[in-house]
């Protein structure tokens, strides 16, 4: 490693100081957040209360809560106001139970104009608690570009003049973590945040975690890429956050009952080492094990979403990926994992861009990698996609919203709403390859018809719309996006459930909230209204309790217990649930039921529904998708699934397809099913407590104890 710490003096501008007590995290809280204002330069602590505990939990219920006093309902995300705030959560940080690394990031986005969730992997959100600090909190804008550094060590916080560092990550990081380390032996104890150039010229902008892999001695980095966060952080000129913690041992948490967390990881460990060859291969093949599953069942997005499967998958499926990861050592992104599925490649020679004969290292692929810049753009190479990889990760360019709005215009392209005139001389014919990778550097340089698709779907649909006179209702139907967020990479077209997991999620269409297409498509486990309601309540307001004390929730249901079957709902692997409310009680010392487990998390959730609701949405008119993900718009599509859809309108809407035009087919189809999803709503609103236009009930928040008096105003305000 070339870069070794100089003299600060020597180096960078220190423009703030703050030093601050050391003291061990208690039980799982550090008991305390800290507080940066980048306009003024301020830097303070403040106090977490037993309230915020109580009711909050930790994780994204203590960012929230900040935010939700940081902000009014008229602050935009790009207003010095809006902060951008990133915590751990009490769990976090445990070295004996896989997945115990993840950090939230809380914001308002520039995609959906409302407060957004997204998290990573790596090692900045347990540095972060262990360096003192439950959640960082940062407001304002700096006049330059800044780095903000905390020292666990030491007890200091500095906001430093960022200087000409370059922007790119993989760049910026290696230069980083060796300086802030200051000799090998202390790489392993510096985590970086940060986004690219990607980031500072698109919405779509992501932030690059980064963590050091020790036998193999490189950094690497996982991804908090969604909602456009990356670009919020560069709006406020971060240039990055860096953090150093020097001490990480298995009593870092200080755990109530060790003894329960050692019995439940020794649980999870034995299932993982003994089944996961057996299950889905995540040690070897991590998510890519996704795709030929996927592709089998019809679940593959293709050319923006008309089609599920392609023949040519095979590609980019995992074989290929098995024989090109590096398998010489474990894949963990955080210590103790032994799920270990963050696997990269090594020595790729890139092809292009201002990197081009260079050789690299690319983290990934992974499955939404996969489909959004790969399947879902007619593009089937392996080694393209290994580019586009690597250029999205160091430009800081979430590789889903991505994909999906370069796919939304490849099809805009097809019928004739763009031409080359329009995108600048770019071909945007599906599989272009060249095309795209012009894109992604496009966005980077700051310039070209690549700023436009880096506006995002949304943004895309307006302008198509205004300046080229498009079909709105048509762009409004084949525009995969929900609140602004582009889809996650899965065709919910015959998953009824799948496509309220999307639109009634309180962030937009990200599979980590409600993923249950193989329960109610493949498996039909849920087939009435109420068992999808019970669905889509029971499975967002359980992955919430993950984001709320920094877990991966890969470790509950990517591996699976030989007997679970046996379980009374073997859909939920009540088993590792179990060892949740074990990790719980050995690190705070609390017992909790599963019902209090839940109740954590649902306090939390409606808190986020009713934040959305003050900033403008959070009702019914914002939980609707568009028609592509809930049937086929055009005859192409009618047509490759012909069979299914006309026995559809025999069996289900009870019409005979042979006596009706193609056009009748299509429109009676999708009255059909935009009347079930009606239905589903209703129902999904009635399980949660909420009225009938999807906002929380009195009762609801009153049961939960978020009935603050702005809370009770803003329902009242909506007719509750």
């Amino acid at each position: 490693m070339a870069y070794i710490r100089q003299e600060m003096s020597e180096q960078r501008e220190i423009i703030q100081q703050y030093s601050y007590e050391t003291r061990a995290v208690h039980q799982g809280y550090a008991n305390r957040t800290l507080y940066i204002n980048l306009s003024s330069s301020e830097i303070k602590e403040r106090p977490v209360t037993q309230q915020m505990k109580d009711i909050f939990t930790g994780g994204r219920g203590f960012c929230l809560w900040l935010l939700w006093n940081a902000v009014s309902e008229k602050t935009q995300w790009n207003d010095p106001e809006n902060e951008l705030i990133l915590a751990s959560g009490p769990i976090g940080g445990i070295i004996q139970y896989p997945g115990s690394g993840k950090t939230t990031v809380v914001t308002l986005s520039p995609l959906t104009h409302n407060v957004y969730d997204s998290n990573g992997g790596g090692y900045f959100g347990p540095y972060l608690k262990f360096s003192g600090w439950d959640a960082m909190e940062i407001q304002g804008k700096a006049n330059e570009d800044v780095i903000l550094f905390i020292d666990g060590d030491t007890g200091t916080v500095q906001i430093e003049s960022a200087g000409d560092l370059p922007s790119d990550t993989h760049l910026l990081s290696e230069m980083l973590t060796g300086q802030y380390a200051g000799s090998e032996e202390n790489m392993r104890n510096i985590s970086v945040v940060s986004a690219g150039q990607g980031a500072e010229n698109s919405l779509l902008g992501g932030l690059n975690l980064s963590f050091y892999d020790n036998k193999r001695g490189e950094i690497r980095y996982k991804q908090a890429a969604r909602g456009g966060v990356g670009h919020v952080f560069r709006d406020k000129k971060i240039k990055a956050i860096v953090v150093k913690y020097s001490h990480l041992s298995a009593s870092s948490n200080g755990p109530a009952k060790p003894e329960l967390i050692r019995d439940a990881g020794r649980r999870i460990n034995q299932e993982i080492l003994g089944l996961d060859n057996k299950q889905n291969n995540m040690r070897t093949l991590g998510t890519t094990n996704l795709v030929e599953i996927i592709n089998h069942t019809d679940l593959l997005p293709t050319e923006n979403f008309r089609y599920g499967s392609d023949p040519r998958a095979k590609m980019i499926s995992a074989e290929y990926w098995r024989d090109v990861f590096d398998h010489t050592s474990q894949d963990s992104c955080w210590y103790g994992c032994s799920m270990a599925c963050a696997h990269k490649v090594n020595d790729f020679v890139l092809k292009s861009g201002p990197y081009k004969g260079q050789k690299v290292l690319v983290d990934g692929p992974e499955y939404e990698t996969i489909g959004g810049m790969g399947s879902n753009i007619g593009v089937f190479d392996p080694e393209a996609l290994l580019e586009f990889n690597f250029y999205c990760d160091t430009y800081g360019l979430d590789t889903i919203s991505m994909g999906s709005s370069i796919a939304f215009a490849m099809e805009c392209y097809e019928v004739g709403i763009l031409d080359q005139q329009v995108t600048g001389g770019l071909d945007l014919t599906w599989g272009n390859s060249d095309a795209v990778l012009e894109i992604l550097h496009q966005i980077a340089r700051g310039s070209g018809f690549g700023l436009v698709i880096g506006r995002g779907i949304r943004e895309m649909k307006k302008i198509f719309a205004e300046q080229l006179h498009a079909d709105p209702q048509f762009l409004q139907d084949i525009g995969m996006e929900i609140k602004g967020l582009e889809i996650s990479e899965y065709m919910p077209k015959e998953s009824l459930a799948q496509q309220g997991g999307f639109a009634l999620a309180n962030k937009g269409p990200q599979h980590d909230e409600a993923w249950l297409i193989f329960m109610d498509m493949v498996k039909n486990q849920i087939p009435t209204f109420e068992d999808k309601a019970e669905a889509l309540h029971f499975f967002p307001v359980f992955r919430t309790w993950f984001s709320l004390h920094g877990l991966c929730k890969l470790p509950w249901n990517d591996i699976i217990p030989e007997d679970n079957y046996l379980e009374k709902e073997p859909a939920k692997v009540p088993s590792h649930i179990r060892n949740y409310l074990a990790l719980y009680e050995g690190v705070t010392g609390t017992p909790i039921t599963q019902k209090e487990l839940l109740e954590q998390s649902e306090r939390v959730y409606n808190f986020q529904r009713i934040f959305n609701l003050r900033m403008g949405t959070g009702t019914r008119a914002h939980d609707y998708p568009p028609y592509r993900a809930v049937g086929p718009v055009t005859e192409k599509e009618y047509l490759s699934r012909v069979e299914r859809y006309d026995r559809d309108l025999r069996e289900k809407v009870g019409v005979d397809p042979d006596k009706m035009t193609l056009e009748e087919k299509i429109l009676t189809l999708r009255r059909y099913r935009m009347d079930q999803y009606e239905q589903l709503v209703d129902a999904v609103y009635k399980r949660r407590g909420w009225d009938h236009d999807g906002v929380p009930t009195l009762e609801t928040v009153r049961r939960l104890g978020i009935d603050f008096p702005d809370v009770v105003a803003l329902i009242k305000a909506h007719g509750g």
